[in-house]
């Protein structure tokens, strides 16, 4: 009575029979209305369906219209139901949408990539490789290594102590063999397990660098996604201040290549070792409390103070220590942090690096910060940030010591340090200082046939050019010239090749040196 049939069995056998199409009749009975169609919700029902449906004479050609009777809906979110109830409910465990041949079955797909992340057109892959060669080559110059880890890691590796955003943040699902797996959220940890496994059989110290994808489920703002590349720099073994001072002296390098000075960058450098520490020390607070006072902190450029005060309230701290604590983190001098709260191994620390920072020669570029925490639990001493000094955009990169990550993943402790630098904020900031390069295609050979006969003359001359390491765009077609030079001039090619009949009979081809217009004839083995 309703003029309603939901099928949404994936056996269209159960449908055939006297019974079935007596069925399929009475739920006929009139043609559905406007705001009650018939709704076939399976796809694997649509191409049985069909043929039975038309057959009816109850139903006129307009309620048979696709449009009507076909509902649009999610074939794969069907599918993904029916095939986790047939693999006992595992995630993971999916079957492949169907392959839909009736024309009027086929709906556009969402063009777009997913929300919080980026396609890469060539031009924006030419912007993507000039960044990371200008990482990579920093990172030799410095004499580290380059390394990689899977974008798919346990689970576990992530969920460290309480209190750390990341954990909300994970892309986390359970694969078919039912392990708990997770897109990095970053680098470090992997770093660490990678560390661990190699065990002795690495010599110390190890100095390693890494750009990879990472995974985060945030809210998004300017130079923030779901997904970014991230260049790290690591140094294992070392635990004198002269790794950090490396470290950062390796970003004040990178920002000079790319056009960036002391004006428009700056970093701010802290301990956690003195600031945070000794104030729960001094108030006798539980040692758990750190990492959830550290994630507090360090939104304190964030959010509204009153905000940053009711969250420090709500992990135990009393109304006392949150007022010493933000009086302490509001110094900006590292003499007055000395008087507050006494000399010791982090004053001492931080002092030694301003003194490497002189002797690197990028002092004008570090100023110390009492407020920069880092919001990740694991760092242990000094941490590092690095800043737009004109404010209007997030941290551009940011570090520290580690010394005790390795036993929290159940191996040996080893001194260590390093950072992460994502690629989309940097790309935002370059933008906003007009120091994007341009980057265009280049290619250095245009090879064309002047006749179609001689396209496998071409293909030769083009095979020549690359086995000498030049870059050659063949074209693939019977083009008109017109065309030819058009396509030239977007690949700034520097050179047009013309494989002619009567030159080809000689052994030659025609070049013509598009910057100058200058046109000669050459035998093809001295091409070079």
């Amino acid at each position: 009575r309703s003029n309603l049939l939901v099928a949404a069995t994936t056996d269209p056998a159960k449908l055939w029979g006297k019974s079935s199409a007596r069925l399929l009749s009475l739920s006929l009975s009139s043609p559905p209305a406007m705001n009650s169609p018939l709704r076939v919700v399976s796809p694997l029902l649509v191409l049985h369906l069909k043929p039975v449906l038309t057959s009816l004479p109850q139903l006129s050609p307009s309620v048979l219209s696709p449009r009507r009777l076909f509902a649009p809906i999610n074939p794969r979110a069907l599918l993904c139901t029916a095939a986790a109830r047939d693999h006992g409910g595992r995630s993971g465990a999916l079957t492949g949408p169907p392959v839909l041949e009736e024309e009027e079955l086929v709906t556009k797909i969402d063009v777009n990539p997913p929300k919080g992340t980026r396609d890469f057109p060539p031009e924006e892959m030419r912007l993507r490789n000039w960044l990371f060669h200008n990482f990579k080559e920093v990172s030799r110059l410095y004499g580290f290594e380059e390394v990689d880890f899977p974008v798919l890691e346990s689970e576990a590796l992530f969920i460290r102590k309480a209190g750390e955003e990341i954990r909300d943040q994970l892309y986390c699902f359970e694969d078919r063999g039912n392990r708990r797996v997770a897109l990095r959220p970053e680098l470090t940890p992997s770093l660490a397990r990678l560390v661990i496994q190699k065990g002795k059989s690495a010599p110390l110290p190890l100095k390693w660098f890494a750009v990879g994808q990472c995974w985060r489920y945030e809210r998004m703002t300017r130079g923030r996604r779901r997904e970014h590349y991230q260049w790290n720099m690591d140094i294992i073994g070392v635990p004198e201040v002269t790794a950090e001072a490396e470290l950062i002296s390796s970003i004040v390098t990178f920002f000079k290549r790319i056009g960036i000075t002391a004006s428009d960058v700056g970093f701010k450098v802290s301990s956690r070792k003195q600031v945070l520490q000794e104030l729960l020390r001094r108030y006798s607070l539980p040692e758990n409390a750190f990492g959830k006072v550290c994630v507090i902190i360090d939104k304190i450029e964030k959010m509204p103070i009153e905000e940053i005060k009711k969250d420090l309230t709500s992990v135990g701290l009393s109304e006392d220590v949150i007022k010493e604590l933000l009086q302490v983190l509001s110094i900006k001098s590292l003499a007055e942090l000395e008087d507050i709260l006494g000399s010791g191994e982090a004053i001492a620390d931080l002092k030694h690096l301003f003194s490497l920072a002189e002797k690197f020669g990028y002092s004008d570029w570090i100023k110390f910060d009492a407020s920069v925490v880092r919001g990740l639990a694991y760092y242990t001493g000094i941490v590092f940030e690095g800043f737009d000094r004109a404010g209007k955009l997030r941290a551009i990169c940011g570090g520290g010591r580690y010394d005790r990550l390795l036993s929290t993943f159940g191996g040996d402790d080893l001194p260590a340090c390093g950072f992460g630098f994502g690629d989309a904020v940097i790309v935002e900031f370059l933008k906003e200082k007009h120091l994007l390069p341009e980057l265009s295609l280049q290619v250095d050979n245009i090879v064309c046939a002047l006749d179609p006969d001689l396209r496998g003359a071409a293909a030769t001359v083009a095979t020549i050019l690359r086995g000498k390491g030049q870059s050659t765009d063949l074209v693939l077609e019977n083009k008109p010239l017109k065309w030819v030079f058009k396509r030239a001039a977007r690949a700034n090619a520097q050179r047009l090749i013309l494989v002619g009949t009567k030159e080809w009979e000689k052994g030659m081809v025609g070049v013509k040196i598009l910057a100058s217009g200058e046109q000669y004839e050459i035998k093809v083995d001295e091409l070079d």
